[in-house]
């Protein structure tokens, strides 16, 4: 059976999978919608959790960006998974005791504020709107390769399929086909990895191949890996050129935007107690690990496979170079989604790839005759295309394709159902028709997601960065906006409406502001006017990516003194703090 073939029955099955779930476990109510009845097991919730996290950025992306960076792609790695600890500790049980299943209406009730409600909507907006439009980019690659459609079909069908999971089955609907997702995603990332790694060092175990050597050389795939790249002016693979303060921003932005991400935080509402809240965070910590220990060695195996397939001395070279017409079918395939490029700068018909913004090895590179870097590979393709570079079976890069999709709609589906529950239930229901039937409300988050869907799959045509990339920038919105208001809602007493109101608009209108002018359409309009030297213009040295921080810290000063400078909150407010921290004891016995 052809790829093309193979590819469509796996992804048409696993779309069958997820459509018939969501009409077999449909909701009837707002509390199905929202958060599924409060039904869900702890073991269940912890793999819809783990799939509602792991995005596309961690399938597709992240492992792409460690294989291209390196060492400084472990900035992710540590963020993710750190951020998700974090949140598990010190955020999702108050949050589950508290019992209101959206964070504007925690922020609302807790800030006693319709006003601070509306503004933690709209910082949800955009974050959710950033997030999606990450997951969306990762719809449009997978179905343009595999399915070898345009990037616009592609994610008409994406959101297709989210649109009739989501739309009809609610959360009850997605969590059920996120636990099915997760199974699909997981195996579809560690076979591959486990054939890879037996390929390159005689390990099946790639967490173990990582640091294994490689088969026939007597050298670890590490040094290996450190002498191509070297050879070829590429910064070394285990030195990292980023500095200091950016690593820290990076990491401390994706850890406490991992805790402010309003999709993850309402899973912890669908389980039926605190405990079980406690319990399935415990549980998707587990299910996380298994891909996150994977990512280095898949993408450090990424690289070693690119390299030896098109640096000199590969398979169709001539005169050390690789042919341009003996090219490896994988490359012919990929180039014509356009995520993989070729310009023959010097005109001699042969690929040379090399770093030729590293002046030392140019002057070298030049003595060859080379005149730059002919062929540019999208980081993003990195994970899907490795099986196709190692020579696996059709059927394998069939199952990369399905996990890839999953990865994508499982993560867009949560997102979708956090914007329809704040515009139905936190703006509508909460703001402005406070009267509003049951069944109208359902019937306005189904509205609502619809329109979300459509939103999200314009976002996918241009998004501002690769996946991880345009991830982390929500994750920093994130960061910069929801996580203050909620950190001090469940510990400080003393922070008030003012202060929240204040602290979020700051937060979000900075950073949103910073991103903007170095990512956003302030580059189409002004052509980027700093040149290629842009980290001289960073704020600290602080990236894009790391500016969520700076927002943060902006946020908590703002909330703090604002606070500080008006009146305290009411009584039953501080009273509510204290509750929602301190458990209730009944004979000697801590209860839910």
């Amino acid at each position: 059976m052809s790829l093309q073939a193979l590819t469509y029955l796996v992804v048409g099955a696993s779309f069958a999978l997820y459509i018939g779930i969501a009409i077999w476990s449909r909701a009837h109510n707002t509390g199905d919608f929202y958060i599924a009845g409060k039904t869900v097991s702890p073991v269940a919730n912890g793999m819809a959790t783990a799939a509602d996290w792991m995005s596309a950025a961690s399938f597709i992306s992240m492992a792409g960006l460690i294989a291209f960076l390196g060492y400084d792609g472990s900035v992710y790695l540590m963020g993710w998974t750190g951020g998700y600890v974090l949140l598990a500790l010190f955020l999702a049980p108050y949050l589950r005791k508290f019992g209101k299943f959206t964070v504007p209406q925690f922020i609302g009730e807790r800030y006693y504020s319709r006003t601070a409600r509306i503004v933690a909507v709209i910082c949800l907006i955009f974050v959710s709107f950033t997030y999606i439009a990450g997951q969306m980019r990762g719809v449009g690659i997978v179905f343009s390769r595999f399915l070898e459609v345009e990037i616009g079909v592609g994610l008409a069908i994406g959101m297709g399929v989210v649109f009739i999971y989501a739309v009809l089955g609610g959360m009850k609907g997605i969590t059920y086909t996120q636990v099915a997702q997760y199974c699909v995603l997981i195996f579809a990332y560690t076979v591959p990895a486990v054939f890879i790694a037996l390929q390159i060092t005689g390990n099946a175990i790639p967490q173990l191949a990582f640091g294994s050597e490689v088969t026939g050389t007597g050298v670890s795939l590490l040094s290996r890996l450190d002498g191509i790249v070297t050879s070829l002016g590429f910064t070394q693979y285990t030195n990292g050129t980023k500095s200091t303060i950016d690593v820290f921003c990076i990491t401390l932005a994706l850890m406490v935007g991992t805790a402010g991400l309003p999709h993850v935080i309402v899973r912890f509402f669908t389980v039926p107690t605190v405990r079980d809240a406690r319990r399935s965070a415990g549980y998707a910590l587990l299910f996380i690990a298994v891909l996150y220990t994977t990512a280095p060695a898949v993408g450090a195996m990424a690289r070693f496979n690119l390299i030896n397939t098109i640096q000199p001395g590969a398979v169709g070279t001539v005169d050390g170079n690789l042919v341009y017409e003996n090219r490896p079918d994988w490359m012919r395939t990929w180039q014509r989604t356009g995520l993989v490029t070729f310009d023959d700068k010097n005109g001699d018909g042969r690929v040379q790839y090399y770093n030729d913004k590293n002046a030392d090895f140019t002057a070298t590179a030049r003595s060859y005759g080379w005149q730059g870097n002919e062929i540019t590979v999208d980081r993003d393709i990195m994970v899907l295309a490795n099986p196709e570079i190692a020579g696996l079976p059709n059927w394998v890069i069939a199952l990369v394709a399905a996990g890839g999709i999953a990865a994508a709609l499982s993560t867009a589906a949560g997102l979708l159902l956090v914007i329809s529950a704040a515009i139905s239930h936190d703006l509508i229901k909460g703001i402005f028709v406070p009267h509003i039937s049951e069944k109208n409300e359902l019937l306005a988050g189904r509205i609502a997601a619809a329109s979300a869907i459509m939103i999200a799959g314009y976002l996918g045509f241009d998004p501002p960065g690769w996946v991880a990339q345009v991830v982390a920038f929500a994750f920093g919105l994130a960061a910069a906006s929801l996580f203050p208001a909620i950190l001090l809602g469940i510990f400080s007493k003393r922070a008030n409406k003012q202060g929240a109101i204040a602290g979020m608009l700051t937060g979000l209108f900075f950073t949103y502001g910073y991103i903007e002018y170095f990512k956003g359409l302030f580059l189409k309009w002004a052509g980027a006017p700093w040149g290629e030297n842009v980290t001289e213009h960073w704020l600290f040295g602080i990236s894009p990516e790391g500016i969520g921080v700076i927002g943060m810290l902006l946020n908590f000063a703002v909330a703090l003194t604002v606070s500080h400078l008006t009146a305290p909150p009411p009584e039953r407010i501080q009273h509510l703090v204290e509750h929602i921290r301190v458990p209730r004891v009944i004979e000697g016995h801590p209860v839910d």
